[in-house]
């Protein structure tokens, strides 16, 4: 009878397991095929095509797995991809392996269901990133790792050291599972006699061989991915802002499940002090991961810290977190009726859950900013998944229509430069990005691959494609690298814009003829370069209360090519061009603007009565044409309209 109750009370558990692990997946299938690569998954994927046992920021494994599952389709990002979704989706099947010997196989296929609550845990594998493999590996090897302790068995201790040499080929985040086994091992008295076992000492021998792509990595290139990952992306000086770790935390688990893991610790803790080997085990691994990133966050890199590293340390104590609800239901039995306490803790899990829903269709939601942006607005929606497939579409035509032949290919950053490759759109790329490269430590593995700046100088070419992504690209950065390939170009055409969504995806076309190499340079671009025009907003200042009649005034130029006319648009309507030479040597001095045919007559002013619009808030901005017809818009700002 009592066996009866328990597979009956095991039956809804189940089915929302099945369910959930189904539906999940058949989402992230779906996504996967009509999202585009993400920046981090076009490098990793770009790596996939130049096999190492290392790369400038990670060692193999994530590049391994796209080409994997590339292997079936090369340009095809579900594909890529497929492999990161099988390892995610089997997250709740694992945490069910671990838990099955803690516990009992009830609570274990709960923790297995609670797993698919934790938003950020039943994400993952939607995206081909390093978090993936990290923890399934993580995971692989602390279930093992329990195993070896339990039975001494050498299968155990031998998976224990393989995972962990996986783990450690995935991403430097894996250190901590060692480090926390080690702190297990340190200060679980009851295993201390672990340290005379030969057997814990051949699986750390196997798990050391995890480190040889680092070290080799390292070694032979003046520790640059050491020293991005533990020197340069950090800033190592406190910023309040990391403060706001517990809560940013607490807003991804979601609030309710935060608290409850907080009250899991306590409650491992206790277990734990008691002589549990287990709830030590697991807690070792959760507060390495958990409070390594808690303490650091005010002197670290605070957006990855904020965000995805501390998972790992979640992922333990999805073990006793049965046990926890348990204990918090009765609890609350203290303050409410049972039925009220039960109803309270069951909606702690719908809450995760609705959360893991709520990160899939937030990503997801780029695959439909066509749609959705007519309802909720321009700028809102993130597209950095979003607007690819046009972009390589274009290029395609744009290729198609300019060159006879496949030219050399020009970006301004490297993840246009991994899309295009993925797409098959060029056999020869390089990328000017020097800052988004250093920022992400892919600046040296661009340098190994000879596609960066002074690979590209080191190169001549009949013709080639230069491209800008002009929304994410300030027009300084654009002006200096016109410039610079101006120098060793005879002539660089602007081939047109392709503007996506409304303007938040913006790129820039260029036709370079005869390029020159640093060493054969011969002669210098005599033709004018078509650099972007520079132009800024005076008064009236964001936020101005306007009434009456209105001066506003700036200053635009545009080197080389000159300005043409300058439109004054309210609400992205055009009220008017405006009066364009008045004489502004002041900015001239300050922008040392040099070859605007224009200068020192660079100013503007335009008088409207603010009487012709309807009281309220109002966008302004300017648009300029320079001579040869390529329009740009500056100073966007909301002003007051109150007559």
């Amino acid at each position: 009878m009592q066996d009866s109750v328990q597979q009956g009370a095991r039956l809804p558990v189940s089915r929302f397991l099945v369910g959930g692990i189904t539906l999940l997946l058949l989402s992230k299938i779906f996504l996967a095929t009509t999202l585009d690569f993400y920046s981090d998954e076009a490098f990793y994927w770009q790596a996939s095509k130049n096999p190492a046992i290392a790369y400038s920021d990670l060692p193999f494994m994530t590049a391994l797995l796209i080409g994997l599952g590339s292997a079936v389709d090369s340009y095809n990002t579900l594909a890529a991809r497929s492999l990161f979704i099988l390892m995610g989706s089997a997250l709740p099947l694992l945490v069910y392996w671990i838990s099955k010997p803690i516990t009992n196989p009830k609570h274990a296929l709960e923790s297995a269901a609670l797993s698919l609550c934790l938003p950020l845990a039943g994400f993952l594998g939607l995206l081909a990133v390093p978090d993936v493999p990290l923890i399934f590996f993580g995971l692989l090897a602390i279930g093992s790792f329990e195993r070896a302790l339990r039975t001494n068995q050498l299968l155990y201790w031998a998976l224990t050291g393989s995972f962990v040499a996986l783990g450690l080929c995935t991403h430097y985040r894996f250190f901590l599972y060692p480090a926390a086994a080690l702190l297990f091992l340190t200060c679980f008295r009851a295993e201390h006699k672990q340290w005379k076992n030969p057997r814990l000492w051949l699986s750390i021998l196997v798990a050391s061989i995890g480190l040889i792509p680092i070290l080799w990595f390292n070694l032979s290139n003046q520790l640059s991915s050491a020293g991005f990952y533990l020197v340069d992306r950090h800033p190592w000086e406190f910023q309040a802002s990391g403060l706001l770790h517990l809560f940013k935390q607490a807003g991804l688990v979601t609030p309710p499940l935060y608290i409850v893991f907080a009250y899991t610790i306590y409650l491992m803790y206790h277990k734990a002090s008691l002589g549990d080997r287990s709830a030590a085990l697991l807690l070792s691994f959760s507060l390495a991961n958990v409070l390594v990133y808690l303490l650091l966050a005010p002197w670290t890199d605070a957006t990855s810290t904020s965000i995805h590293w501390p998972l790992s340390g979640y992922f333990p104590l999805l073990i006793y977190l049965p046990y926890a609800l348990r204990s918090a239901a009765n609890l609350l039995g203290t303050y409410f009726t049972a039925q009220t306490a039960h109803r309270l803790v069951i909606a702690i899990p719908v809450i995760g859950f609705l959360g893991t829903l709520t990160a899939l269709f937030g990503v997801g939601s780029q695959a439909f900013q066509l749609q959705l942006q007519p309802l909720i607005g321009a700028g809102v929606l993130s597209n950095k998944m979003a607007g690819w497939t046009q972009f390589n579409s274009h290029v395609d035509e744009l290729l198609n229509r300019e060159f006879v032949e496949s030219p050399l290919l020009v970006t301004d950053n490297y993840y246009t430069l991994a899309q295009v490759e993925f797409a098959g759109l060029t056999r020869q790329g390089f990328t000017l990005d020097e800052q988004k490269a250093v920022r992400d430590g892919r600046l040296t593995q661009y340098q190994l691959w000879h596609k960066d700046r002074l690979g590209l100088e080191r190169v001549a070419a009949s013709e080639y494609l230069f491209i800008a992504e002009d929304s994410t690209l300030d027009t300084a950065a654009k002006h200096d690298m016109l410039s610079g390939l101006c120098a060793r170009t005879e002539r660089l055409t602007h081939l047109g814009e392709l503007n996506l969504f409304n303007g938040d995806k913006r790129f820039s076309f260029y036709r370079g003829t005869a390029l020159y190499s640093i060493e054969g340079l011969e002669q210098i671009q005599t033709s004018a370069c078509p650099f972007p025009s520079i132009a800024w907003i005076d008064t009236p200042r964001r936020g101005a209360e306007l009434s009456g009649v209105i001066d506003v005034n700036g200053w635009a130029f545009n080197e080389d090519i000159g300005i043409d006319n300058i439109t004054l648009l309210i609400d992205r309507e055009s009220l008017g061009l405006v009066d364009y030479g008045g004489n502004r040597p002041d900015v001239v001095e300050v922008m040392q603007v040099m070859s605007d045919p224009n200068s020192p007559n660079i100013g503007y002013n335009y008088r409207f009565d603010s009487n012709q619009l309807d009281n309220g808030s109002h966008q302004l901005e300017i648009q300029t044409r320079n001579h040869l017809g390529i329009t740009q818009r500056f100073g966007e700002r909301t002003v007051e309209v109150n007559n």
